[in-house]
């Protein structure tokens, strides 16, 4: 199959919002402890964890893959008419093609997590379950609809703290971090087409600010130093804030389609600030690495 051909298939899966779903496993890792294992133990541990960070990167590149790719397949009707250069509608790929790569992507993320352990193998088929029932029937529910992308975010998070299963019944409330962002996306992104939506941009504003002050708060309870999470932060703020108050006054469906893009890929910087908290800002930095290619990516494919 040649490039031209593989393109459209790739642009199913979003490639740029696939890396935002490995900063979710690193950062996870970071919660869990095993960065700080890794760090200090650099022989058999270090190599025992690095091979389950790789297993768990390539549990979420199928789950999330396969997550968004079947997105496509269900609204193959609607993207017709409101998104007819998309792959499906324009007849670059045909829908039971997609469906098939869908399924196969999410049973190789499914897979690849049962490598690292039973939990983590449990994780990610609720993380597939929550992708498919989003695409079906969530995305068309005003409350339970962005509930339901939260808690796939969610639960990828913590597909990164199984890693070591013990530390998840302490650090599980951190889930509700990725839940409160991904459904303020997701309310936002209500209006990316037709716009008109000023309420629900208004409460993902002030679901963005919950997430940073819970954010501000973690080193104070973990014990670590605050300064190394705020340059993250700071960072997080520039990103989402300026296009989002654009969109605000404007009520521009392009303007908001941007914001939405903005914090898409910015779940890499709250990964990172989460990481920063647990492991420092130098573990937070690596998963900071991750930002150049998911937005190198994000001018290649589109994002939402």
């Amino acid at each position: 199959m040649g490039s031209s051909r593989i393109f459209p298939y790739l642009q199913l899966t979003r490639p740029a919002n696939v890396v935002t779903a490995i900063a979710d496993i690193w950062s996870g890792f970071a919660i869990a402890g095993a960065w700080a294992i890794i760090i200090s133990d650099w022989g058999s541990g270090a190599n025992e964890f690095l091979i389950k960070l790789t297993w768990l990167s390539l549990s979420t590149i199928g789950l999330y893959a396969g997550g968004v790719a079947f997105n496509d397949v269900f609204d193959a009707e609607l993207d017709a008419v409101e998104r007819p250069e998309r792959p499906i509608p324009s007849g670059r790929v045909s829908k039971s093609s997609a469906a098939w790569m869908s399924f196969l992507l999410l049973v190789v993320g499914v897979a690849a997590a049962a490598q690292v352990n039973l939990i983590s193998a449990v994780i990610a088929l609720a993380v597939a379950v929550l992708a498919v029932l989003y695409d079906y029937w969530g995305k068309h529910q005003n409350i339970l609809g962005p509930i339901n992308m939260g808690l796939c975010r969610t639960g990828n998070l913590l597909l990164g703290v199984s890693v070591i299963p013990e530390m998840l019944s302490t650090f599980w409330p951190l889930g509700l971090i990725p839940l409160v962002f991904v459904a303020a996306i997701t309310m936002i992104s209500r209006g990316e087409v037709h716009g008109k939506n000023r309420n629900a941009l208004y409460g993902g504003l002030s679901m963005y600010v919950i997430v940073i002050f819970v954010i501000v708060a973690m080193p104070i309870v973990h014990g670590t130093e605050i300064w190394e999470v705020l340059p993250f932060l700071a960072l997080l703020c520039y990103m989402i804030f300026p296009p989002l108050i654009k969109a605000i006054r404007s009520q521009d469906p392009k303007l908001i389609g941007k914001s939405v893009k903005a914090a898409v890929i910015s779940l890499i910087i709250v990964n990172a600030s989460i990481a920063a908290a647990f492991a420092g800002w130098m573990i937070g930095l690596i998963v900071l690495l991750l930002l150049p290619i998911s937005l190198w990516l994000a001018k290649k494919f589109a994002v939402t």
